[in-house]
């Protein structure tokens, strides 16, 4: 059979699919259907098995327990709190509702691995407030989309999750990884917010005492120590990521209920549901992507597309800028789930052979896809932005701009100093 042609079904299909509106989810089943049509491996009951075996594995538990931690964290008053304390020390200074942003944005970024979930509790809290002290709409609007997608970098993070258990990964590795990006992707944020501060004409606050400052961190003490608690068990081996996972969603249970008491037991349906309704749309990404990247296999795709950058496999600089170049152009189109479930599986090994760290290059595959998450036209932080916001989308992709060009600027600092990532992550290991 034509590899081909079986890679021409495989991009057309998906943007027809997703040209007339099909969900994601059932793309990569359709699309799937019609690769195994045109390889002459059809059978329903093989598709059936694919489905199944997407969302049979155990660490792919971890996921509905974080999208369950982070529905906690919001009713239960955690995210309010942490807002509220960042505020507290640097809501004064000129711009402080940005560096408010950023600061709640890493923090919250700690705790629930879902870029989703910190931009629309970012988005909800933050973005009426900078409104009513005079900050620019897009701009703020653009900075809390930027914030949010720092979330699947530092751990504890879903796509790592979803990377490594597609890859076969270490996905505490992984977690490790991003620790230092992600705080060079709030470092990076802070010095865009200032120079974007020079065309902003906005007043000083005045600072709180020291005493309202240090009541609103230890009413955050609880929030604080969550990731202290899944960081640091998963580095000294108390517990696994899966398990992490159902820590963290206990222990937001528990501080929701019993420590800040914000959240009644009548609320506790209408959390459930919402973390259930959200990790079905994940499951069933998974379980599609499995369907599409059985029949990439089937097709040796991935040996096609080794062997058109087989030149490259002695330059592992210029490979990972031509494989970020490639995932830049797949990211503008498809979210990141989909992009890990398909894509990943087929340059990993393209990436191993040329002698890259394999979770050096997950890192950077988590990276360019979070970035994809602000890239329109799909940009799904966008659209959450816009959504909350009630905006137009275009607002939100001018104000998100300079953001965007900061991490562009980090990830090719990455490609060119590997060490960034690999040092750090030897001795954390």
């Amino acid at each position: 059979m034509n590899q081909g042609l079986v890679a021409i079904v495989f991009v057309v299909g998906m943007l027809a699919f997703m040209g007339i509106g099909t969900p994601m989810a059932f793309a990569l089943v359709l699309t799937g259907a019609s690769m195994a049509w045109v390889l002459d491996f059809w059978d329903t009951q093989l598709l059936a098995q694919n489905l199944v075996a997407g969302v049979d594995s155990f660490p792919l538990l971890a996921v509905p327990f974080f999208i369950l931690a982070g529905e906690l964290m919001n009713a239960g008053g955690i995210s309010r709190r942490i807002i509220t304390m960042a505020q507290a020390w640097v809501g004064h200074i000129r711009g402080g509702l940005g560096f408010v942003t950023i600061g709640a944005a890493i923090l919250m970024a700690s705790m629930s691995g879902s870029a989703l979930a910190d931009t629309a509790a970012l988005a909800t809290i933050l973005l009426p407030m900078m409104r009513a002290h005079g900050y620019p709409v897009s701009t703020s609007a653009g900075l809390i989309a930027a914030g949010g997608v720092i979330a699947p970098i530092i751990p504890p993070s879903m796509p790592f999750i979803i990377y490594g258990v597609t890859t076969n990964t270490s996905i505490s590795a992984l977690f490790m990884s991003g620790i230092v990006p992600g705080l060079m992707m709030g470092a990076g944020l802070i010095v865009a917010w200032k120079l974007q501060l020079r065309k902003i004409d906005l007043p000083a606050g005045t600072p709180l005492p020291f005493a309202k400052r240090m009541h609103e961190t230890v009413k955050a003490f609880w929030a604080l120590l969550m990731p202290i608690i899944i960081i640091g068990g998963m580095k000294t081996g108390i517990f696994t990521p899966t398990e992490a996972a159902v820590v963290a969603a206990f222990y937001a249970m528990v501080i929701a209920f019993f420590v800040h008491r914000e959240m009644k037991i009548a609320e506790l349906h209408g959390v459930l549901v919402r973390a259930a309704k959200t990790t079905a749309v994940v499951m069933f990404l998974c379980a599609g992507a499995q369907v599409a990247s059985y029949m990439i296999t089937l097709a040796d795709l991935p040996g096609t597309l080794s062997e058109w950058l087989g030149p490259l496999i002695g330059q592992p600089k210029l490979l990972m800028a031509v494989m970020m170049v490639i995932l830049i152009m797949i990211g503008t189109a498809l979210d990141l789930t989909p992009t890990i479930l398909i894509i990943a599986p087929v340059m990993l090994p393209i990436a191993v052979k040329a002698g890259i760290d394999p979770v050096y290059f997950g890192l950077m595959f988590i990276l360019n896809g979070s970035i994809g998450l602000i890239t329109p036209p799909v940009g799904t932080v966008l659209n959450v932005v816009a959504g909350v916001g009630r905006m137009r989308m275009y607002e939100v992709v001018k104000g998100v701009k300079p953001f965007l060009i900061t991490y562009v600027m980090i990830l090719l600092l990455l490609v060119l100093f590997p060490q960034i990532v690999t040092a750090p992550l030897a001795w954390m290991r």
